[in-house]
């Protein structure tokens, strides 16, 4: 199990709604996770449906950026964020209450400022094709927050080193097996080829 915390963005569209029974709520809705929908960061990443399947989402907070200097919008704890697995990926439904900060979000929210999403997690489950630079992720262990973000998933930063670093670490793995199983080849080949001589010899 990977334990170390990993930040994704997606450049979903997020959708902000007035009830129609009371117009002064806020509502935001959008996709935190995306399925099977390949994202490339300088290597591809999956997330497979299901990779939520056994993940902890007890207490989950609506951040902003991941900032933890910021004021929550929304948290699963009192209900003001709702979080739901469907077909599609991981669904997030807030209810943002009337603070200064609330409100300018939900304002540059509406006005298309804002428009990605992002999630923070640690993974349980994951797979890499080394052939394709490809990390399908098959189980995530724990969702710490999810993120309404203003920049995109930068190959600078720190999360993506350490992805990199996790997809070096696989291909030094597969190239030591591939040296491993050469060296043995050539230990039975010449172990033969000795055996062939004596027989030769007698």
């Amino acid at each position: 199990m990977n334990d170390k915390k990993e930040v994704r963005f997606f450049s979903q569209d997020i959708i902000v709604r007035n009830q129609e029974e009371n117009p002064n709520e806020m509502i935001v809705e959008g996709y935190a996770v995306v399925f099977d929908s390949p994202a490339t960061h300088g290597f591809t990443e999956i997330i497979k449906k299901g990779a939520f399947d056994k993940c902890n989402m007890k207490d989950v907070p609506l951040k902003y950026n991941h900032d933890d200097s910021h004021l929550i919008l929304a948290r699963t704890r009192n209900g003001s964020l709702k979080l739901e697995v469907d077909d599609k990926g991981l669904k997030i439904r807030a209810k943002l209450i009337d603070t200064t900060s609330n409100v300018d979000i939900y304002k540059s929210l509406k006005a298309g400022l804002l428009d990605k999403m992002s999630f923070a997690f640690t993974v349980s489950e994951e797979q890499w094709d080394v052939k394709t630079d490809t990390r399908t992720i098959t189980g995530i262990d724990c969702l710490y927050d999810v993120s309404v973000v203003d920049t995109p998933f930068y190959d600078t930063t720190e999360i993506y080193a350490r992805a990199l670093n996790s997809l070096d670490s696989e291909k030094k793995k597969l190239d030591n097996s591939r040296a491993k199983r050469n060296l043995l080849s050539r230990k039975i080949a010449l172990k033969l080829k000795v055996e062939e001589i004596i027989e030769g010899g007698i």
